[in-house]
C-alpha cells in the first residue's frame, strides 16, 4: 500500500531554536542538570547545543545522592519492579523556581501534508514492495496538524505546594493499608521537576526518605512506575541503559530506543550521569556488551555529535543518496560503514532530504533497503534513526503497541516510554496510535493492565 504526501516538495527553513526569550533557565550550579528540551517531532530537528556548555564534574549531586557503583541489583524479572537502592533518593532536586516543565519547541511546518490514509497495523513488517509510486513512503508521514511543536500530557501543576503534597503522601502511607488513589492523584499531576521538590520536602519535614517509604508500600509494576516517575529524566535514561546491560544477556531494544532517539545534549548528559552515578564508562560497557556493526552504530550514537544545523543541503542529500545506493542495492554485499557514517552524522532534516533523494535514485525507499541489506540489531538501530527522521511519535506509538500486543505485556517498555515521553510528545504519540491502530492508547492500556498500575498509567496518558 502506498501513502500520499511523502515525500513533500522542498523544505521550509527551520526557525532558530530555542526561540528568542524562551531559553529555559536551569537549576543553579551543583544541582542535577536536566536536559534542555527534546527535538521537535516529525523531522526530529535537534536544538543546537547551548553555548553554556555542559556541567563540570560538580554538576551532579554528591556521591551520597545516588547509590554507590554496583549498588543496583540485577535486572527485574518480567512484570516485577527493579529494586532500587535506599540512600538519599535519586538526586537532589533543584532549588528555587527552577524550570517548569520543558520548553515547547517552536511551531514548524516540517514534513508532508496530512496523511489521508490510516495505516492499518502500524509500520510494515517484513519485505516491502520494491517500488513506491512517486517515491511515497511506507511509513506514516507527520500530519500538518502535528508539526506545530510537541506537547506532553503532564503539565506542571499550578499553585504547586511541595510541603502540602509531601503531607498528602505521608498520610496515604500511614497506618494500615495504603491510599493508592491519593498517591496517584499527586504523582500523575505533577511535573518531574515538582516531584523532585516533593521528595526534598518529605525528607525535610519527616526525616524519612520518600522513595524508601514508597518502596515499602508498593510492589510489582506499580512500584516500578512510581519510582521511574520520581527519577530525574537524565538519571532514568542512564539507569535504564545500565539495567539493560547488567547480568547475563543484553536488552538491545532498550539501548536502541534511548541512544538512537535522544538529542546530542541529552546523550552527553546521559554519558556524564552514567559515569558519575554508576562509576562506569558507557562506551566501554557498550563495547563489552555488543559487537560488530551494531557496536559501531551505538558507539557512534553515544558520542552525541550529530550535526544539528537545521539548513538542508540538497546537493549533499543527492550525493549521500547515491553513496547509500552504491553501498547497498547497487552492489554485491553491503558497505555497512557508509550507512553508519551518513545515518550517525547528518542532521535529521538533512536525512529526510536524503531519504527523498534515495527513493528517486533507487526506486525504493531507504527503510526497505535497510531491511534488505541488514538484519538483527543493526537493522533495528538504523531503522529507528530513519523512523525518527520521518515521524518520531509514530516510532514510539509502534513501540507501545508491540509492548502490549499478543500474550503478556512488556511492562518495562510500557513504563519507560509513558514516563519518558509524558512531558514531551505523548499527545502526538496518542494521535499517531489512533491513526496507526484504529484504537486509543488508553483502551489498549486498560485491557492489558489492572489495578492501581492501570489507574496511574491512564492518569498519565490522560484518559
Amino acid at each position: 500500500m502506498s501513502y500520499p504526501g511523502y515525500p513533500p516538495t522542498g523544505y521550509p527553513a527551520f526557525p532558530g531554536y530555542p526561540p528568542a526569550g524562551q531559553e529555559s533557565s536551569f537549576p543553579p550550579p551543583g544541582q542535577y542538570s536536566y536536559p534542555s528540551g527534546f527535538p521537535p517531532v516529525g523531522g526530529g530537528a535537534y536544538p543546537p547545543t547551548p553555548s553554556s556548555g555542559y556541567p563540570g564534574a560538580g554538576g551532579y549531586p554528591g556521591a551520597g545522592g545516588y547509590p554507590a557503583p554496583g549498588g543496583y541489583p540485577s535486572a527485574p524479572q518480567p512484570g516485577g519492579a527493579p529494586s532500587y537502592p535506599g540512600g538519599q533518593g535519586f538526586g537532589a532536586p533543584p532549588s528555587g523556581a527552577g524550570f517548569s516543565g520543558y520548553p515547547q519547541p517552536p511551531s514548524q511546518s516540517y514534513g508532508g501534508g496530512p496523511v489521508q490514509v490510516p495505516l492499518p497495523g502500524g509500520f510494515p513488517v517484513g519485505p516491502m514492495p520494491s517500488q513506491y509510486p512517486g517515491g511515497q513512503s511506507p511509513y506514516p508521514s507527520q500530519p500538518a496538524s502535528m508539526t506545530q511543536g510537541t506537547q506532553g500530557t503532564i503539565q506542571p501543576a499550578a499553585n504547586f505546594d511541595a510541603m502540602r503534597d509531601a503531607e498528602i503522601l505521608r498520610k496515604a502511607m500511614k497506618g494500615f493499608g495504603t491510599d493508592e488513589q491519593a498517591i496517584v492523584d499527586v504523582v500523575a499531576n505533577r511535573s518531574n521537576d515538582q516531584r523532585q521538590k516533593i521528595k526534598a520536602a518529605f525528607k525535610t519535614m519527616y526525616g524519612k526518605d520518600l522513595i524508601k517509604d514508597l518502596k515499602s508500600e508498593l510492589s510489582g509494576n506499580m512500584e516500578e512506575l512510581i519510582l521511574a516517575l520520581f527519577m530525574p529524566p537524565t538519571y532514568y535514561d542512564a539507569w535504564s541503559l545500565q539495567n539493560a546491560m547488567k547480568g547475563a544477556g543484553t536488552q538491545e531494544r532498550v539501548l536502541i530506543e534511548i541512544l538512537c532517539t535522544r538529542t546530542n545534549q541529552e546523550i552527553r548528559e546521559i554519558v556524564r550521569c552514567y559515569q558519575s552515578e554508576f562509576g562506569r564508562d558507557l562506551e566501554k560497557d557498550i563495547r563489552s556488551d555488543t559487537s560488530g556493526h551494531f557496536e559501531r552504530l551505538l558507539v557512534s550514537m553515544c558520542q552525541g555529535n550529530r550535526d544539528e544545523n537545521q539548513n538542508v543541503n540538497h546537493q549533499l542529500a543527492q550525493e549521500d543518496a547515491q553513496r547509500l545506493y552504491q553501498a547497498g542495492e547497487g552492489r554485491l554485499g553491503t558497505d555497512e560503514s557508509c550507512f553508519n557514517m551518513i545515518l550517525a552524522t547528518r542532521s535529521f532534516p538533512q536525512l529526510k532530504a536524503t531519504m527523498e533523494a534515495y527513493s528517486r535514485v533507487a526506486n525504493r525507499d531507504l527503510l526497505s533497503s535497510v531491511g534488505r541489506e541488514f538484519s538483527g540489531n543493526v537493522e533495528s538501530g538504523l531503522k529507528t534513526i530513519l523512523q525518527c527522521v520521518l515521524n518520531r511519535p509514530a516510532f514510539f506509538a509502534e513501540r507501545l503497541y508491540y509492548s502490549m500486543k499478543g500474550a503478556g505485556t512488556d511492562d518495562s517498555t510500557l513504563v519507560r516510554i509513558v514516563v519518558t515521553r509524558s512531558e514531551l510528545d505523548l499527545v502526538q504519540i496518542k494521535q499517531m496510535f489512533i491513526q496507526m491502530y484504529q484504537k486509543t492508547l488508553g483502551t489498549m492500556i486498560a485491557s492489558d493492565t489492572s489495578g492501581d498500575y492501570r489507574r496511574l498509567l491512564l492518569a498519565i496518558v490522560g484518559q
